[in-house]
């Protein structure tokens, strides 16, 4: 199969806001810092480098104090340990991307994520070998839609954790888990791969003691050779250190301001998230609601908490835990934590970001460069021989599929269905009608219009007819190309939005992951065809 890669532009499956940005459109320039290219992440270090300061070296060494305790209960590999080590040093910078704590991962994406963030390290260090470069996995412990991570896809089944779930993600208690792995045990069948998945799930789930410290587990599994650090931000002593800007926004608001003054630059695009006036939740155990000021004082939504100025900025010394960024104001705790050069995302979470530079500036925070993460279509040997056989290019593929099957029965007929050259010669022969008509009753001019409407329209017609003729002579042929990309495009959408990793890992174990480390290339921003 030729072109193992398209555009991302070419695929179909991004918004303009996106494709803009990768065309690097002149007009959202001011969105964002710097593109991501080579040249650039030489000036995103000199400029990091420059303003490093006495209290980016204390904040490295809380940094790496809480990663050493998070990961206290799981054995790591020596790459992954070094990597921590490495952070408190002001030459090595991180790169980060983040998702949330989907149940065994979620959808194929979560992968696509991790490894793209290896290999920007990987080719920043060749890059840039005077540098360390750590990849980040930021666990969205702090989030509460459990409907949207409580569940994956297996060979088409839904598998759910069907429990109740109030507060923060992260906290959550894996009771319940039992009865997932038994459902799952039930569809995965016998083999090697499927034991090895049905311990990972077991050993994930089932020996610890809440949903971060099993997603933690579960990520460390899959690339701890690979040096990842994982690591959660629903912590006490990082939030020491976002405790000036936790007070920032309770006392002066300043995302709002700044975020809706960056709202008008979008308006030709859809905006992906709009700021509320305090951008913070408070957070226990069981509960995650709004702050908002009301009436002189700060209210906690379905709360009875309030608190005057005084008092919650009090609460904020004593317990910064208790203040969980929202999706606006998390990037900013990111990177005001982590010495970070960049931020990988997928095309929703770019969105956002892209409403946020100004912020960034107002707080004084270097705005990292934004990255689209690596976007995959798995296929199979079989499946790409068969590709073959249907004269099938990975970029017919990603039609859609009325525009595939009307394409591909043009191809096939042994004659043109297209009566465009028909249709252009009838409009000559009206231009002369059109003359007569003009030189002698004009009243003649609306009769000879009407009826070269009503010839056009039945070219037209016929060649609706011709090709539907054409599609039932093709049918069996035509049936076997939409199959095939039903196979790859499930619901006619992206694999990598519907499919768990297990589905493949089943099948091809760890050669799944290899490939993908092998062949993702973050820099070169095309959707790549990996065939397994």
């Amino acid at each position: 199969m030729p072109n193992d890669c398209i555009s991302y532009q070419e695929s179909g499956y991004f918004s303009s806001l996106i494709n803009d940005y990768l065309n690097e459109k002149p007009e959202l320039k001011a969105l964002y810092h710097r593109f991501p290219n080579l040249e650039n992440f030489k000036l995103q270090l000199e400029e990091k480098g420059r303003n490093f300061n006495d209290n980016d070296n204390f904040k490295r060494k809380i940094l790496v104090s809480v990663l050493e305790k998070q990961y206290e209960s799981i054995e790591i590999s020596k790459e992954t340990k070094q990597n921590i080590r490495n952070l408190i040093n002001p030459k090595t910078f991180t790169v980060t991307t983040g998702h949330q704590l989907n149940l065994f991962t979620g959808p194929l994406y979560f992968l696509y994520k991790i490894v793209s963030t290896i290999n920007l390290c990987k080719e920043l260090k060749s890059e840039f070998p005077v540098h360390d470069f750590v990849p980040i996995y930021w666990m969205a412990t702090e989030d509460h839609d459990f409907e949207e991570i409580n569940y994956f896809n297996f060979k088409h089944k839904k598998i759910s954790w069907n429990r109740e779930s109030f507060g923060p993600v992260g906290r959550l208690s894996i009771d319940g888990l039992e009865d997932v792995l038994a459902v799952f045990e039930s569809e995965i069948g016998l083999g090697k791969n499927a034991e090895y998945l049905k311990n990972l799930f077991k050993k994930a789930y089932l020996e610890h003691t809440n949903l971060a410290d099993a997603t933690r587990f579960l990520a460390n599994e899959l690339f701890a050779n690979e040096g990842l650090v994982i690591i959660d931000g629903d912590d006490a002593d990082l939030k020491k250190s976002f405790i000036p800007y936790i007070k920032n926004e309770l006392l002066h608001q300043t995302s709002f301001a700044e975020v809706n003054e960056t709202i008008p630059l979008l308006e030709s695009y859809s905006v992906q998230v709009n700021p509320r006036r305090i951008n913070l939740f408070y957070i226990e155990d069981h509960l995650r609601e709004r702050i908002v000021f009301e009436n002189g004082s700060y209210a906690v939504l379905n709360t009875k908490m309030t608190f005057l100025e005084e008092e919650i900025l009090k609460e904020v010394d004593n317990h910064p835990e208790k203040f969980s960024p929202n999706v606006l104001l998390r990037p900013l705790y990111q990177e005001v934590i982590l010495p970070n050069l960049c931020y990988i995302g997928g095309g929703g979470e770019l969105a956002y970001w892209l409403e946020l530079k100004s912020f960034f500036e107002s707080q004084h925070v270097t705005f990292p460069i934004l990255l689209l993460r690596n976007s995959v279509l798995l296929a199979t040997e079989k499946q790409a021989t068969k590709a073959d056989k249907l004269q099938l290019t990975w970029g017919d593929l990603f039609l859609n599929q009325q525009e595939l099957f009307t394409q591909k029965t043009k191809l096939l007929s042994g004659f043109t269905i297209d009566f465009s050259a028909q249709k252009e010669a009838l409009k000559k022969q009206f231009e002369d009608l059109h003359k007569i008509a003009e030189a002698t009753d004009k009243s003649f001019l609306g009769a000879v219009k009407a009826q070269e409407t009503k010839q056009i329209k039945g070219l037209e017609n016929l060649e609706k007819r011709l090709l539907k003729a054409e599609k039932r002579v093709h049918q069996e042929h035509l049936n076997r190309i939409i199959s095939l990309q039903n196979e790859l495009f499930p619901n006619q959408s992206l694999q990598e939005r519907k499919v768990n990793f297990a589905e493949f890992y089943v099948e091809f174990g760890e050669e799944l992951i290899e490939k993908l480390l092998k062949e993702l290339k973050p820099l070169q921003m095309e959707f790549k065809v990996v065939v397994l």
